[in-house]
Parts: structure tokens; sequence; C-alpha cells
């Protein structure tokens, strides 16, 4: 988890929210991502997206069985629906996601909807403060120079 945080503050450094993912199969980094929509034009570039596809070429297959995620967010509904198709064992997340969070904030499709095919353990709060902190940081600085933007434009 501390390499998915590395990662997410890579991501706030490019302007994007500080999310960072890491897939792990047997003890060896398999992908790894951050978020990246707005530098990729893609709605789809979220840091599980970019680590499961990152994982995927290395590995030559969209399936990863046996696999471990390690990301800083709650992952949404998009990411868990590309988790369960690419069949990841496990995920491990920081902080919750009130907003979007498909692992039981929001929505419940990891683990608990039995109508999928595969089924992801999940654990979360793993580092969920310092991961928490990271997201937190990035808002309160996007925020102030939106504000220190809108009080020179007056």
């Amino acid at each position: 988890m501390r390499y998915a945080l590395e990662l997410a503050r890579r991501a706030a450094e490019e302007g994007e929210v500080p999310v960072g993912a890491v897939l792990v199969g047997e003890d060896e980094i398999l992908g790894e991502g951050w978020n990246r929509p707005i530098i990729e034009h893609d709605p789809s570039a979220h840091a599980e997206i970019q680590a499961l596809r990152d994982a995927g070429r290395r590995v030559g297959n969209y399936r990863l069985p046996g696999s471990i995620l390690y990301v800083t967010l709650e992952p949404c509904v998009m990411c868990a629906g590309a988790i369960v198709h690419a069949r990841v064992a496990q995920v491990i997340y920081g902080a919750p996601d009130p907003k979007a969070g498909a692992c039981g904030s929001v929505f419940d499709l990891l683990p608990s909807d039995g109508r999928f095919n595969h089924r992801t353990e999940v654990r979360g709060g793993l580092l969920a403060e310092e991961c928490g902190d990271v997201l937190r940081a990035f808002f309160r600085a996007r925020r102030a120079r939106l504000t220190s933007a809108r009080m020179t434009r007056v």
C-alpha cells in the first residue's frame, strides 16, 4: 500500500485526483497505475484500470487469478466490474469513498453480489488515514487555487 501511495502522489503531481494502485501476484508486482483520466482524455483511466492494463500486458492475459490489488481509494462501480472480469482474488483499499465506492460505501458489488461469476475478497481501511490525507490535501489545494483565481478576476 505504501507503493500505491507513492503512485497516488505521482497522480497529484500531474494534477490528477491522487489515487494509486498496485497489483501483486506471487509476491511480485504485476502491474501499477495511478489516475490519469485528465491527461489521457479517458474517463476509464482510473488507477485500478491502469494497473490491470499494465498487468495484462506484462502477463499476456487479461485474467489475473490469484492476484491482489492494493488501491488507495475504494474502487468505483466501473473499476469493480473490471476487477471481476480480471478475476482478481482480493482487493485491499485504503480510504473509503462515500460518494462512489462500490465495496460497501455506496454500492456493495465486491464481494457481496453473488450474481457475478467471480467473487473477489475485499478488505478496506489499510493505511486509511494516510490515504485520506493525500486526497484531502489535494482537494484543499485545488479549492485554494480556485478561490485565488476567482479573487484575481474580481
